[in-house]
Formats: C-alpha cells, sequence, structure tokens
C-alpha cells in the first residue's frame, strides 16, 4: 500500500518547488543530461545529486553483506541523516531530503564545497534534529507518517483520471523505478538509498566542484554499465544553489531574467500538473461536434472530419521525408 503517498514525476521544476513548498531557501534542481563531469562542475556548488533507474527484479536489490559498488558504513548513520525506506512512492521525496537534510548550515558549516549550507527552514531543521536520534528504520517510519512532507509531496501528483483498463493480466511484472542520492559529506562520498541497510561510501571526496563531479560520475558511470545497452530509461538531477542568488549579488541581469522565466515556466507546468482536464476537453469536442451538425448536419461533419484526417495525413508524410514534425498549422474552425 501506498500509505497516502501518490508517485511524483522526476522533473527539475517538482523538485524545486516541492523543497520551496517545505521551506526551504535558494534551492534548486537542474537536469543533467550526461555524465561528463565538466557539465556537473559548471553548476557549482552543487550540494547533490538525485539518480533515477531502474529497479531491478532479476535478482535481490538489497545487499546484506556488501553492496555491488562501495561499502557499506554503518556507522556513518549516527552522525549523518540517513532513513530506511518504509513506504512506496516516497523515494523521490525521501533522496531529496537525503541530500538536503545533510546540507543543512547548522550541520555542514565545515564542509568544503564553498557552498556554505543549506538554510532548510524551521519545519526541516526540528525534523532532522527529532530523528537524528533514531535508528534509520525509525527515521523512515517518521518521515512517512510526516503531514508535511506527505501533503507537500502529494500537492504535486499528476491528475490521472482513467483507471487503465489495459495493465497486463497475465502475471508479467511491470517495471518499477528508484530514487538515491549522491552527496559528499564529512570529506567522504556517499550513496544514500533507502531500500539498502546503511549509507554507501564511495571513498574520500572534499565536496569541491571537481573532485565531487569526477567522482560521482564514476559510480555512475559503473552503475549504469550494469545495465544492458539498450536501457536509456535513467534520469540524474543535481541540487544547487539557486542561481538568482549570483545573479543578483554580481548584477547580472540577463542570467536572472531568465532564470526568472524558468520559474515562472515551472510553475505553470506544476498548475497543469494538479488540474484534470478531462473534463473540459470532452465539453470542447462536443460544443465544436454541436456546431458542425448545427451547419449542416452529418454531411458537414463528416466533410470536416476528413478534412482532419488528409491534413494529418499530409502532416505525416512531410514528417517521413524529412520535413521535421511541422507541416501546416490546423485550424479548426467553428
Amino acid at each position: 500500500m501506498s500509505g497516502g503517498w501518490n508517485t511524483i514525476e522526476s522533473d527539475a521544476g517538482v523538485f524545486t518547488f516541492l523543497l520551496n513548498n517545505l521551506g526551504v531557501k535558494d534551492v534548486q534542481f537542474e537536469e543533467l543530461l550526461t555524465l561528463e563531469p565538466e557539465a556537473l562542475a559548471a553548476l557549482h556548488p552543487v550540494y547533490g545529486v538525485i539518480f533515477l533507474f531502474k529497479y531491478p527484479t532479476d535478482a535481490p536489490y538489497a545487499a546484506t553483506d556488501k553492496p555491488l559498488d562501495g561499502t557499506f558504513d554503518y556507522e556513518a548513520s549516527e552522525r549523518i541523516f540517513f532513513a530506511a525506506q518504509t513506504i512506496q512512492n516516497a523515494c523521490g521525496t525521501q533522496a531529496l531530503l537525503s541530500v538536503l537534510l545533510n546540507k543543512d548550515q547548522e550541520s555542514s558549516a565545515g564542509e568544503e564545497d564553498g557552498s556554505g549550507g543549506i538554510d532548510i527552514g524551521t519545519p526541516l531543521r526540528e525534523f532532522r534534529e527529532f530523528t537524528m536520534v533514531l535508528p534509520p528504520e525509525f527515521r523512515g517510519e517518521t518521515l512517512s507518517n510526516s503531514e508535511l512532507i506527505r501533503d507537500v509531496h502529494n500537492s504535486f501528483a499528476k491528475s490521472s483520471p482513467f483507471v487503465d483498463e489495459t495493465q497486463r493480466t497475465s502475471g508479467e511484472p511491470e517495471d518499477a523505478f528508484h530514487f538515491i542520492a549522491y552527496t559528499p559529506v564529512g570529506g567522504t562520498l556517499y550513496e544514500l538509498d533507502g531500500l539498502q541497510p546503511a549509507p554507501i561510501s564511495h571513498g574520500p571526496c572534499s565536496g569541491s566542484a571537481d573532485e565531487f563531479a569526477e567522482k560521482v560520475t564514476d559510480v555512475l558511470r559503473r552503475r549504469v554499465a550494469r545495465y544492458d545497452g539498450s536501457e536509456i530509461r535513467f534520469n540524474l538531477m543535481a541540487m544547487v544553489r539557486d542561481p538568482r542568488v549570483r545573479a543578483r549579488e554580481i548584477g547580472d541581469a540577463e542570467t536572472l531574467a531568465r532564470e526568472e522565466t524558468k520559474r515562472r515556466d515551472w510553475q505553470y507546468e506544476n498548475a497543469l500538473r494538479r488540474h484534470n482536464f478531462v473534463g473540459l476537453a470532452g465539453a470542447v469536442l462536443r460544443g465544436v461536434v454541436e456546431s458542425k451538425l448545427a451547419e449542416g448536419g452529418d454531411a458537414a461533419y463528416e466533410e470536416w472530419v476528413a478534412e482532419a484526417k488528409e491534413t494529418t495525413r499530409r502532416r505525416l508524410e512531410s514528417k517521413r521525408k524529412g520535413g521535421g514534425g511541422g507541416g501546416e498549422d490546423v485550424e479548426m474552425e467553428g
């Protein structure tokens, strides 16, 4: 059971405003389309990365003695925030918090990444202080029962008005996906995966832009290499300082305007996710059909449908011939 936690998308705008709505200040997510370390280092300061991948079902996922890469650091759970995942659909938000709660200004002042830590806000700071005295499994239970975090998480779930009637009934398992976090804490690069028994150490890492980028991309390449070459369903996002902060400091009006536009676009997309437009689409279609029938009965309606089919055929033909996806603009009259 989901325990009241809905699925959310792996999207920079979703994750940015999710943290914003939790009271976090000056943090943004940027999607990375390459595993080249230079692309990640260019986003400095980077607090950590969130990696989405296909959950393997051909072998047990949680290791007991040794992970496939790195080493378990059980003692680290006493000094860094690491929570066991105890509920479905929450792994995205849990991965975000795995980075965030280890970068609080009050707990990461000595880090070498030059970021100075994150102002995570009073609610999350109190949550961290309360849970740090608990073992990882109880931290996970506390997270799953947090109304604040759950409500903010669920506010970004997509509206799903349909029940999929075509779901497989043959017993074939569906693909599942999982989020994990990588972040440098206390001079060590950690992989924080709530389905594993402990934080996984990937060796020394100061947290400087170049070193973190080099080391984490090496780890990610090895992880991706475990999959078949045809598997491309991965997503990587970096948690960075809001670029608008630096733009204001140095008077970079161009960057500030670009980032403000990006934020407005994200807000618009997030608003659309929360709405069900099926009723609106049905009402518009019904109105258009009624209008065509009023103009000339069934003949006018059939002619309109035929014109639309022909226009679509020409667009597809143009696309096949290398003309791109453009073609003619379709104007729907009435």
